[in-house]
């Protein structure tokens, strides 16, 4: 399994993390949100069906409103998330139109994958949608979580709907290249995994970082969503958003990120 296995998948998740698709002032980053655009009706126009896993609301509220940054407050937490996800989701609407791409909201919890007919539900609802050619797009539902439905990150939602959907691969677009034997912001000389096929002796050998303020997500969650995907056959790529056609790169291999695959089917 290399990186020209993109060419062979044809049901693609794409995870967007916080950082990825927010400017440092948490207003959404229009130029990535339009690469993002442009890549995906390129994976689409070579048959190819994807689901997008979006974060990015809560610092998209901040964005908006320029107030509560700070305040941890659940209720506050949660009132940033709704009035985030209408900006996220308006920023996604009117980029993808540009590539006469329709886009949809599916907003989740824990408990929508532990039950059954709801999972079922999700499963007939992705499937329609992605038969008519639209895009879903998906984020936790934070405007009701509480601790004990949510599923806590969007690298593990995005784990968990590539295995409903049993898509083929999973790409988390990231802040960093991939996974290093240490954090590259605070070392200089951290060196780049290209490969991980045995996630238990990674986790001995490497030195996990600090996550940003905004992110929920940091190493160890991509670690977690690599996991429960590879434990279906289903690799997972970790590679830099910002980097402009990052996944037309890495399909054509001239950009490097770190793939696990770890064939340990249930």
């Amino acid at each position: 399994m290399d990186n020209n296995s993109i060419k062979d998948s044809n049901k693609i998740v794409i995870k967007i993390g916080s950082s990825t698709i927010t400017s440092e002032d948490g207003t959404i980053n229009k130029e990535f949100l339009d690469n993002l655009a442009k890549q995906v009706k390129t994976l689409m126009d070579m048959g190819k069906r994807v689901i997008i896993v979006s974060s990015g609301a809560r610092i998209s509220g901040v964005g908006t409103l320029g107030k509560w940054s700070r305040k941890e407050d659940i209720h506050y937490k949660q009132a940033l998330c709704a009035i985030g996800q209408v900006e996220l989701m308006d920023s996604y609407r009117k980029t993808f139109n540009n590539y006469d791409l329709h886009v949809a909201q599916i907003l989740l919890t824990r408990q929508d994958f532990e039950d059954k007919a709801r999972t079922l539900n999700i499963r007939n609802t992705l499937f329609t949608l992605i038969d008519e050619g639209v895009v879903p797009v998906i984020n936790e539902n934070d405007t009701v979580c509480v601790d004990e439905i949510k599923i806590g990150d969007n690298d593990v939602l995005a784990a968990y709907t590539t295995v409903l959907w049993n898509a083929d691969l999973l790409f988390i677009l990231s802040d960093i290249d991939g996974i290093y034997d240490k954090s590259p912001k605070e070392n200089k000389d951290a060196t780049l995994i290209k490969w991980v096929n045995n996630i238990e002796e990674l986790e001995k050998n490497i030195s996990i970082g600090k996550t940003s303020s905004f992110g929920t997500g940091g190493i160890q969650t991509k670690i977690k969503a690599a996991k429960i995907v590879n434990g279906y056959g289903i690799p997972l790529i970790i590679s830099n958003g910002k980097k402009e056609n990052i996944i037309e790169k890495l399909n054509g291999e001239s950009e490097s990120g770190t793939t696990f695959y770890e064939d340990n089917r249930h």
